[in-house]
């Protein structure tokens, strides 16, 4: 079965982590609130509870071409958990399995960036920092 679909100029945020319905609403609604238009398909569907990258790249990867995605964010145990509610970023298309966070502030700059294709998933991942979170690039507003 191919993995959903996000809504037109929006990116996927798949929830893999079911431990805490709260938590779940405040990623949604901290997700919507940082940015001005939607940027965000929400899937919340019990058969990927726990799913890893691998079983997702395989998912992927059997679907039909027509059917498969570039990238999408996955809302894991680590973005239910922490504050900040960063949402794990996935490269389905040029490096696959290829990850990086991306916290709430940032989300709306990403997933406008990447469904669109104005930017390559590589160029922010290749501008993460030593813990694998994107926080702008050199040199931008950090404040944000």
């Amino acid at each position: 079965m191919p993995l959903p679909h996000p809504d037109d100029l929006t990116s996927l945020v798949l929830r893999t982590d079911f431990g805490d319905e709260g938590a779940w609403d405040a990623v949604r609604a901290a997700l919507d609130a940082a940015g001005e238009y939607p940027h965000a398909t929400y899937v919340s569907d019990l058969r990927f509870a726990g799913v890893d990258v691998q079983a997702l790249l395989d998912e992927e990867a059997a679907a039909e071409e027509d059917d498969q995605i570039v990238y999408m964010f996955l809302a894991d145990a680590t973005t239910m958990d922490d504050p900040g509610h960063p949402v794990l970023a996935v490269d389905l298309s040029d490096e696959p399995g290829r990850t990086f966070r991306v916290p709430v502030q940032w989300f709306p700059d990403v997933a406008a960036n990447l469904s669109i294709a104005n930017m390559d998933f590589a160029d922010f991942a290749d501008a993460a920092d030593g813990s694998g979170t994107f926080r702008g690039f050199d040199g931008a507003d950090s404040s944000r």
